[in-house]
């Protein structure tokens, strides 16, 4: 990010007080100027006081020399200008110190006073120096020739440097302000793109997550029951030829089960990650970049929803014949009528089920399994209980990742559902999950 408003700061480096190095030179030199004007009128001023001339042009040249600090000073230049306008002289120092003043962030009440205060020290001395003048050389003038050109004098003297400084240090502040502004515009712009990249990558954990969990439970299932009947083909393979050809057909039934339920969803995948890419690969300003993502993402996880609803309730009767195909005693009672819900709600009911039978396969192979379904007012529940298993009982081998309680927790709680699983007091396990029903 481009700070222009601390870069434009930085980038000057003046001495002492000025912000640039050409500052302090025209500063410099306008102390000069100002210091030799005041000394050579400190002579005439030092003769009519009666003074010596030295102390005259020294006082010039200090009074002169104070407009050096008209930038952190203005004030003070200022009241030295008026200080030493009766001694008619320091008229330069005058005029660039009522500029520096007016252009400077002073009040306008302190502004104004200055201001008529120099107005009307000019205008006497300029009035009493005219009238001194004429009755030196003993000339004859009108009466309003004399007020007229003191008050002209003074004016000229006091108006355009007020003016031209009202406007440099309005104009100044101005430019400023816009400058702050663009400066801060910058800020927001960026936070924005910050905070859309966030949610961009938050879309992108989120949609890799439900992949893994989508993954987890059209996988697990099918695979472990694939591996059960594997077991029991191979014990009965010489025993009972006729039990051996039908387990082999329902692994063979399975197994391309699974594998089109892998098409589908790697098909929604390729479909989705298509319009990512091109959502990727239009060209927008910077940010909108993540603004972008995040919402194509978001667009992803909608057209994978969408297009695959998942399994519905009305299944449930199969899949707990395909538990009970693979050996395992499975009791499926239902409470309540039986109605249609949500796409998200079925799946997810589904699959909380589906998940339960598949770690009874893993941890509990031959145990005998409780499958209720309560379909209520306004929710519907779900619990998955096995008893302890049989000494006796052989294990498939089954592996697990410790995903399938983490991936039920989240479904269930993504819908507002309440999700507790744990072990019973009997040995067993319980997995009970709640859903609302809208």
């Amino acid at each position: 990010m481009t700070t222009a408003g601390e870069e434009h700061v930085t980038a000057r480096g003046g001495p002492w007080w000025w912000d640039r190095r050409r500052s302090a030179a025209l500063d410099v030199g306008l102390a000069v100027v100002s210091a030799v004007e005041c000394g050579l009128e400190g002579i005439p001023f030092a003769r009519e006081a009666g003074i010596p001339v030295a102390v005259g042009v020294v006082f010039g040249l200090l009074a002169g020399s104070v407009l050096l600090v008209r930038r952190k000073w203005p004030i003070a230049v200022v009241l030295v200008a008026i200080a030493v306008t009766p001694a008619a002289m320091g008229f330069l120092m005058g005029v660039v110190g009522l500029y520096s003043l007016a252009a400077s962030d002073v009040p306008r009440r302190i502004i104004g006073s200055l201001a008529g205060m120099q107005l009307v020290g000019v205008l006497i001395v300029m009035f009493v120096r005219m009238r001194q003048d004429l009755a030196r050389e003993d000339l004859e003038v009108q009466d309003w020739i004399v007020p007229f050109a003191s008050i002209t004098t003074a004016l000229g003297m006091t108006a355009p440097p007020l003016l031209l400084g009202l406007y440099v240090g309005a104009r100044r502040r101005l430019m400023e302000s816009l400058r702050e502004r663009a400066d801060s515009l910058e800020r927001e712009l960026q936070l924005l793109a910050e905070r859309a990249e966030e949610r961009a990558e938050w879309a992108r954990n989120e949609e890799r997550t439900r992949i893994a969990r989508e993954m987890h439970d059209v996988v697990a299932h099918r695979v472990s029951l694939m591996v059960v009947h594997a077991a029991a083909l191979q014990a009965v393979a010489r025993k009972d030829p006729e039990k051996a050809v039908k387990n082999a057909a329902l692994v063979g039934d399975m197994g391309r089960q699974a594998l089109t339920e892998l098409r589908e969803m790697l098909g929604v995948l390729r479909s989705g990650g298509d319009g990512v890419r091109r959502q990727e690969r239009a060209s927008v300003p910077l940010a909108a970049v993540g603004v972008a993502a995040a919402a194509a993402a978001s667009r992803a996880v909608d057209e994978a929803e969408g297009a695959a609803e998942g399994p519905c309730l009305s299944e449930i009767d199969e899949l707990v014949g395909q538990s009970a195909a693979a050996g395992m005693v499975v009791d499926l009672s239902v409470v309540g009528e039986s109605r249609s819900y949500a796409p998200e709600v079925e799946s997810t009911a589904y699959r909380v089920v589906q998940e339960a039978l598949t770690n009874v396969h893993k941890h509990a192979a031959g145990a005998k399994t409780y499958v209720r379904l309560a379909h209520r007012v306004s929710e519907i529940a779900m619990q998955v209980e096995n008893e302890p298993p049989p000494e006796a009982a052989s294990s498939a081998g089954l592996p697990s990742g410790g995903n399938g309680l983490v991936g039920m927790k989240e479904r269930v709680s993504a819908l507002g559902g309440v999700f507790v699983s744990g072990p019973t007091d009997a040995g067993g396990f319980r997995v009970s999950a709640v859903i609302p029903a809208s």
